[in-house]
């Protein structure tokens, strides 16, 4: 249940500031909004998956051990974001 609030708390703000704030930005720097960089693919891939999550959770009723486990896929995949993107994929954010 703790899980289930923050991520409907957590997944409006990081879709205004990750995604269209971001998009607003990179407009005004790059003179496009996206450009399928490894960092914002991953970025959309988090997105997808936490509104999969929200969409399972709230329309076909999953709780307990499936949203759990959905928890952890979804926590793996910040982990890789944060790490494997960040730190071994050469792109326009990384330290690669």
């Amino acid at each position: 249940e703790i899980a289930y609030r923050t991520v409907l708390i957590a997944f409006p703000i990081f879709t205004l500031g990750a995604l269209i704030f971001a998009m607003i930005w990179a407009q005004k720097a790059w003179g496009r909004f996206w450009g399928w960089d490894p960092k914002e693919v991953w970025a959309l891939v988090t997105w997808l998956f936490y509104a999969a999550f929200l969409h399972l959770r709230l329309s076909k009723g999953w709780e307990g051990k499936k949203t759990a486990w959905l928890t952890v896929i979804g926590f793996l995949i910040i982990l890789f974001n944060l790490v494997v993107v960040n730190l071994v994929i050469a792109g326009l954010h990384s330290y690669a």
